[in-house]
């Protein structure tokens, strides 16, 4: 029905173009610098909060723009995994579309509410606080950055490790749309739709665009147990913009996003035969499971939004941007993935945000320039996770967290000389940190009579935080810089929601707020009249106080065994992180493009507390391999008929991964490489075909698993299998 009723509304989409102006336009010029047949694009980012080109910014940042996008197939942001250096981006265990971040090896893997993300997600300026419904996927987009490293002076909360900003297509002056259709195997067929344009005429002020997509496909893998769809596809998205523009000076944007994910549970391989389940051995798929829970994971995100802009005069712009934002999630996970109701985990998740920020921009066109901000952000996370174990115990994590976050930053640009600039900035946080935890017992699998509480505590905790920042960059030529970074990143402790204050009292204690310190040099380089672009980063940071998720044994019966366990959460102590970074794109013709990136992470603990005891030589990070890398290569030509025609064969590589803080050598995965390819005929300025592929090679490789003793559990999720896919698109 959802399908159906979307494909009625793509419809009436395209049907509405007269609606929005009385006579469509040309299409707006793209964004940035147009590269011509013998040089590279330059590509306008933010990532400093104001317009400036990537190859100037004293910031590692990658960024794609909606073309690159496409040429790469790039579906949801999990599928920047390889082409941005040390970026490791996946589905979080058994959902779909909630997702695990990680750059430069700092992230969090722990979706639940008690756990802040590492990597912050920005929709349209607007920071995505759970990572529920934020695997974001791409439609209707101008551009994607990713920002390396901590961005705690600008960004704030939460961006320890970096940053990723999604940034959708703005409001044109001139009607504009698209309408796309994809067909691949496992049944996928993809719609995706767009129109925007002036309302009421070119005159009036008012502009408008709404943008829809519906991804379906059938699942990897199935239950042999009801012969239900496993890691299946089932997505509706929409987003709608709204403009009232006087003049060049002031104008007011309102925006409405909303996604519905019915996919299906995740499927996962039982990597070794559990000791309980004798009757049900491993199987052979990496998807197929025997399951016999309800088939459930299902996504709702909302997000509505004002932003104000003034430019009171050349030189001042003010920008004041208010965003709500809502989610409500169902989802099932069978830990043994058998019948056997051995380890069966629901969790129901809701949460909701409000924030405020305020911006100043400063630039007169002299030397010095910059930005000053306030920020507030109000949230509530909350939900319950049931837990049956073995159908003999029963247990809930129920409660919320409440964060109230409040910050002033400045960040400012002094051109020392004409080669010469020196910035600087700083961000003052203050954030309250509240939980409520109830987490009882109960007699049966209903989860309506409770037999012994094992935490149940109302608290409240407050951290403060200054991260400050300094740079140095240098111009060499016009298309050499060179640059120096120092700045911190800091993510707020907390509470374990999931605390067993009665078997272990310091659980319901709060767990301290982490940071990074770090420091970095890098270059911006362009050679050969721009025709090869080169940008190096090499950085050294230090870690300290890392919020880590693990599983703590318990002894309930006093025999010197521990015969359960809870999810704990412990700040693990100290860690060094060395890295190197070379991104690359080489025109070396009109027909051939050569672009990627290689990347060298140095990961270790210098401290890791456990029982009193420093076992920091036995840990290792998690998501965070020693290398990897991705080639692209891309011939492109213009046809006699004026149509063109793009090629691309893409290999990615990354070494060795630990992706749990367990370190079970069986969920390790070993070093392993993808290839990709895809053909791109552009037949005229209306019409686009595209062939891609993606894991020709069929390459089976984990993301993440489990490895739970107390209950036998040893299981791996993993990546998406081979898929190919053939796309129509008309553009008007």
């Amino acid at each position: 029905m959802k399908r159906n009723c979307l494909s009625l509304m793509i419809g009436a989409l395209l049907a509405s173009g007269p609606v929005l102006a009385q006579e469509a336009q040309p299409a707006a010029a793209t964004e940035g610098k147009a590269a011509s047949a013998t040089n590279l694009d330059s590509i306008t980012v933010t990532a400093r909060k104001r317009e400036e080109t990537l190859q100037e910014v004293p910031v590692a940042v990658t960024a794609f723009t909606s073309e690159a996008l496409d040429k790469l197939n790039v579906q949801d942001i999990a599928d920047l995994d390889a082409q941005v250096p040390n970026l490791t981006i996946y589905a979080a265990r058994g959902a779909s579309s909630t997702v695990t971040a990680y750059i430069r090896g700092v992230g969090q893997s722990d979706p639940t509410w008690g756990a802040d993300p590492g990597v912050g997600i920005y929709l349209d300026d607007v920071y995505i606080a759970r990572p529920q419904g934020a695997l974001l996927d791409v439609f209707d987009v101008s551009r994607i950055e990713v920002l390396r490293g901590p961005q705690g002076t600008l960004y704030g909360k939460n961006t320890i490790g970096g940053a990723i900003k999604y940034i959708s297509r703005g409001l044109p002056t001139q009607v504009e749309g698209y309408a796309q259709i994809t067909a691949g195997n496992y049944n996928q067929l993809d719609a995706k739709a767009a129109i925007g344009g002036p309302l009421g005429g070119a005159d009036s002020g008012l502009r408008g665009r709404i943008a829809v997509a519906s991804m379906n496909r059938d699942g990897f893998g199935e239950n042999t147990l009801t012969g239900q769809p496993i890691s299946d596809k089932q997505i509706n998205a929409a987003r709608l913009n709204l403009g009232a523009y006087a003049g060049d000076d002031f104008d007011v944007q309102f925006a409405l996003d909303w996604i519905d994910d019915q996919s299906g549970m995740r499927g996962s391989k039982m990597l070794a035969p559990n000791p309980f389940t004798p009757a049900y051995p491993p199987m052979d798929d990496r998807y197929d499971i025997r399951s016999g829970m309800q088939n459930l994971n299902s996504v709702e995100t909302k997000g509505a939004s004002a932003t104000v802009n003034w430019r009171p005069n050349d030189d001042i712009a003010l920008k004041y941007v208010v965003a709500k934002r809502e989610s409500d999630s169902h989802s099932n996970i069978d830990f043994d993935t058998t019948p056997v109701k051995l380890a069966d985990v629901g969790g129901f998740y809701e949460d909701s945000q409000v924030s405020n920020e305020l911006q100043l921009n400063y630039d007169a066109g002299g030397r010095v320039r910059g930005v000053v901000g306030l920020y507030q952000f109000s949230g509530e996370a909350g939900g319950q996770i049931r837990n049956n174990f073995f159908n003999l115990q029963f247990g809930d994590t129920r409660g919320k967290v409440l964060t109230d976050s409040i910050a002033l930053y400045a960040d400012w640009t002094f051109d020392l000389t004409n080669k010469l600039k020196l910035d600087v900035g700083a961000r003052y946080t203050d954030e309250d940190k509240r939980a409520i935890v109830l987490n009882r017992f109960y007699s049966d699998a209903t989860f309506s009579r409770p037999i012994a509480v094992a935490a149940d505590f109302d608290k409240t905790t407050n951290f403060k935080n200054v991260s400050p920042k300094v740079s140095l960059d240098y111009q060499i030529t016009p298309d050499i810089m060179v640059y120096g970074l120092a700045t911190r990143g800091f993510k707020s402790g907390g509470y374990n929601i999931r605390a067993n204050a009665v078997a272990v009292p310091r659980s319901a204690e709060p767990f301290d707020d982490e940071t990074v310190d770090s420091f970095e040099i890098g270059s911006k380089m362009g050679f050969l009249d721009s025709r090869l672009f080169l940008n190096l980063s090499a950085f050294h940071n230090k870690y300290k106080d890392i919020q880590l998720s693990v599983f703590t044994g318990i002894d309930t019966n006093g025999d010197g065994v521990n015969d359960a366990f809870f999810g704990d959460f412990t700040n693990a102590g100290k860690g060094t992180v060395n890295g190197l970074e070379i991104e690359y794109q080489y025109l070396p013709t009109a027909h051939w493009l050569i672009s990627g990136n290689l990347a060298w992470l140095d990961t270790k603990y210098d401290e890791y507390m456990d029982r009193g005891v420093n076992v920091a030589k036995q840990m290792k990070f998690t998501n965070a391999p020693d290398f990897s890398g991705a080639l692209n290569v891309e011939y492109r030509t213009e046809l006699a008929n004026g149509s063109n025609l793009s090629a691309r064969v893409g290999y990615s590589y990354q070494s060795e991964v630990w992706p749990t803080t367990d370190l079970s050598p069986v969920i390790r995965q070993d070093g392993y490489g993808l290839v990709n390819a895809g053909v791109i005929w552009k037949l005229n300025d209306a019409w686009t075909f595209s062939l891609q592929g993606t894991n020709l090679a069929d390459k089976e490789y984990r993301t993440t698993g489990y490895n739970i003793p107390a209950v036998g559990t040893l299981i791996g999720f993993y990546g998406p299998p081979r898929q190919y896919s053939l796309s129509v698109r008309y553009d008007f």
